[in-house]
């Protein structure tokens, strides 16, 4: 039997998602609390795995197991057993040609940018942080050389692991809700911190230190050490996972967050 999870986490609390040694992930501890419920070890496969303090509130994984248990307990038997900062949102039972990461069709994140003076307190961890006031429309108008296929080398981290560094962006948006600047991203994948160096760039831009042409530039140079460096992890949600709808998956298989759960 294959099951599907929903899964939501504060990325803070964790040493990223996949598997490590010292058991300080967001693998580590779903497949601890998984054991506890199907008393056989368990191994899980997410629909994109997340850096060092990057948060998730749509994951979506899957794991095969030969117990039989009621829904249920996937989800709130499994959170009995997990730590306060991850959660199971939803289990269901799919065949086994479903993959929570190769049968996703696209991904979403948004990135939340604290845009004040004074750096965050109560939000630290869970928003990124800039001082300098910000041109959203230089950053709007820089992004849209984004959409659309292409090779994105000046964003890829070193140690990417991708075969490719093409990627097909289908939308991305930056808008100011009060102190607060949103980037949405949605890709049918992203690459290593690819997200993380695309924000870093478009912020240069946005205090005018560069302009909105230099965003295409970089596309087009395809070279990593000529674009900005990459920002912190603490504001990046992934926010969306999106399959064909012939899923049993809640929403259809567009398993996504409602916005306004990522405004502080």
């Amino acid at each position: 039997m294959r099951v599907a999870l929903g899964i939501e986490y504060a990325g803070d609390a964790f040493e990223g998602w996949q598997t490590q040694s010292h058991g300080r992930t967001v693998q580590d501890a779903l497949e601890a609390a998984l054991m506890q419920i199907a008393q056989v070890p368990v191994k899980l496969m997410c629909a994109g795995r997340t850096d060092t303090g990057v948060h998730a509130t749509a994951q979506v994984a899957h794991f095969d197991t030969t117990v039989r248990r009621p829904l249920e307990a996937w989800v709130r038997g499994v959170n009995s057993h997990l730590p306060a900062s991850v959660g199971v949102l939803w289990a269901v039972e799919v065949d086994e040609d479903f993959h929570a990461r190769f049968s996703a069709e696209s991904r979403r994140y948004r990135y939340v940018l604290l845009n004040r003076k004074i750096r965050p307190g109560l939000l630290r961890g869970r928003v990124g942080w800039t001082f300098g006031p910000l041109d959203v429309d230089a950053m709007t108008k820089a992004a849209l050389c984004l959409v659309g296929e292409h090779d994105f080398t000046s964003f890829r981290a070193a140690e990417c692991q991708a075969k490719s560094p093409v990627r097909q962006v289908h939308s991305v948006s930056v808008a100011r809700q009060g102190d607060y600047v949103l980037f949405d991203f949605h890709a049918n994948a992203f690459l290593h911190h690819m997200i993380r160096n695309l924000v870093g760039s478009l912020v240069f831009i946005g205090k005018g230190r560069r302009p909105v042409e230099w965003m295409a530039e970089l596309l087009a140079a395809r070279n990593r050490t000529l674009a900005a460096p990459t920002f912190a992890p603490d504001g990046l949600y992934l926010c969306g996972v999106e399959y064909p709808q012939r899923w049993p998956l809640p929403g259809g298989g567009r398993i996504i967050a409602a916005p306004q759960l990522l405004l502080p």
